[in-house]
C-alpha cells in the first residue's frame, strides 16, 4: 500500500502512518450528495477513505453549482444524477480507491443494504425524516454516523457513537418538526460558506472514527452562525444518562421499521415533490419514452427520464420514483404523476 501522496496529512501526529492504514482501510456511506455531500464526498476521497458508497436520489441542475462543489456546467447539461457525476469526478481525483455510486431514494427498505459492510455513515441530506431513519439504522447496527445540517448562514452537527453519545433522537425527543414549521432553502437562502464549514467539521469527526481516535470525537451539538460570528458548543450528555429515549435506549426503531416516514417528500430549494413508490418492480425508460413522445418534451439517458409539460417537468428514475418539479403541493405532484406515468 503506498501511501506516499497521503505524507503530509500523516505528519499530523495524532494520526500519522496507523492512522492513515486505517483509512485506507475504512468503508463510508455519504448519504445525499448535494452541498454537504459533495463536500464530504471530495474530502474523504482526497483523505484516502478506501471504500465510498455514495448514495443520492436527485439529478443536477445549475442552481446547484453555487454550493456544490464538485460538479461542473456539462453535469448540469448531461443531466447526470448527482451520484454518477460525484463518481466520475472523484475517479479523477484518486484512483486508488473504490467508488461506488448508487442512484436511489434512501427508505427503510433499502438503508440496512446501504449501510451492510460500512464502518461510518456521514449526512448530506436535506430532510429530518432521512436522518431519524439513519439514526434508527445507526443504533441497530452499531455504525457510527455524523449529523449535519445547514440554513442561511446556520449550520449544526453531532457525532453519534451508538451505546456511548446521545442520538438524533435525544435531541429531538418530539421527532422531526412539522412541515412549514421551519425556514427551507426558499424561505431562508443558504450560504455556501457555511456549508464548507459543517462538511469540513463532519469529515474530520469521520476521520477521528475511521482511524481509530474514538477519544478525539465530539460529544457536543456543534452550532455556527458564521453571519453574526456566533459559534456554540451544547453538552448533550445529560441526554443520554437516565434517559428512556426510544432509539437508543429501548430500541423501538420506528423509522426503520416503516412505522413513521412518508412516501411523498417536498425537496429543499426545488419547488418540487419527491414521489417514491416501494411496491414498483421497475420501469422501462425506453418503452416510457415512446409513450410520452407526443405529450410534451421527452429527454432520456441511462439514468433517467425527463417530461416537460403543464409548466411543470416530471423526472422518472428507473425504479419507478419520480421528481415533479414546479409544484410543492403533494396531491398535485401525484396527480401528474397517474395521468403520465400511471398508478
Amino acid at each position: 500500500m503506498n501511501l506516499d501522496r497521503y505524507i503530509r496529512q500523516m505528519r499530523f501526529q495524532p494520526l500519522g502512518e496507523e492512522g492513515q492504514a486505517n483509512l485506507s482501510n475504512s468503508r463510508v456511506l455519504v448519504c445525499g450528495c448535494g452541498a454537504l455531500g459533495s463536500i464530504l464526498a471530495n474530502t474523504l476521497a482526497r483523505a484516502g477513505i478506501g471504500y465510498i458508497r455514495i448514495v443520492d436520489r436527485d439529478f443536477l441542475e445549475l442552481n446547484n453549482l453555487q454550493r456544490q462543489v464538485l460538479y461542473t456546467e456539462q453535469d448540469v447539461a448531461d443531466g447526470l444524477p448527482k451520484a454518477i457525476a460525484a463518481k466520475r469526478h472523484l475517479e479523477k481525483i484518486n484512483s486508488s480507491i473504490q467508488i461506488e455510486a448508487v442512484v436511489a431514494d434512501v427508505s427503510a427498505s433499502n438503508i440496512l443494504e446501504l449501510v451492510d459492510g460500512i464502518d461510518c455513515i456521514v449526512d448530506g441530506t436535506d430532510n429530518f425524516e432521512t436522518r431519524f431513519l439513519l439514526n434508527d439504522a445507526s443504533i441497530k447496527t452499531g455504525i457510527p454516523w455524523v449529523y449535519g445540517g445547514c440554513i442561511g448562514a446556520e449550520g449544526q452537527t453531532m457525532t453519534v457513537l451508538p451505546d456511548d453519545t446521545a442520538c438524533l433522537h435525544c435531541l429531538m425527543q418530539a421527532g422531526p418538526p412539522p412541515a412549514g414549521t421551519t425556514p427551507t432553502c426558499d424561505s431562508a437562502g443558504i450560504l455556501s460558506m457555511i456549508i464548507n464549514v459543517i462538511a469540513s467539521i463532519q469529515a474530520c469527526e469521520a476521520i477521528k472514527i475511521l482511524s481509530g481516535n474514538l477519544d478525539a470525537v465530539s460529544r457536543k451539538l456543534q452550532v455556527f452562525d458564521i453571519w453574526e460570528n456566533r459559534i456554540r458548543q451544547i453538552d448533550l450528555s445529560a441526554l443520554r444518562e437516565g434517559s428512556s429515549c426510544p432509539a437508543c435506549r429501548q430500541h423501538e426503531f420506528a423509522w426503520l421499521n416503516g412505522n413513521r416516514g412518508s412516501q411523498a417528500a417536498v425537496l429543499c430549494g426545488r419547488n418540487a415533490v419527491q414521489l417514491s413508490f416501494p411496491d414498483h418492480s421497475g420501469i422501462s425508460l425506453t418503452e416510457l419514452e415512446e409513450k410520452l413522445q407526443s405529450i410534451g418534451q421527452v429527454s432520456r439517458n441511462s439514468f433517467l427520464l425527463k417530461l416537460s409539460v403543464e409548466d411543470v417537468a416530471l423526472t422518472v428514475f428507473p425504479d419507478g420514483r419520480a421528481i415533479v418539479q414546479g409544484t410543492e403541493d403533494e396531491s398535485k405532484a401525484r396527480s401528474i404523476y397517474a395521468k403520465y406515468i400511471g398508478n
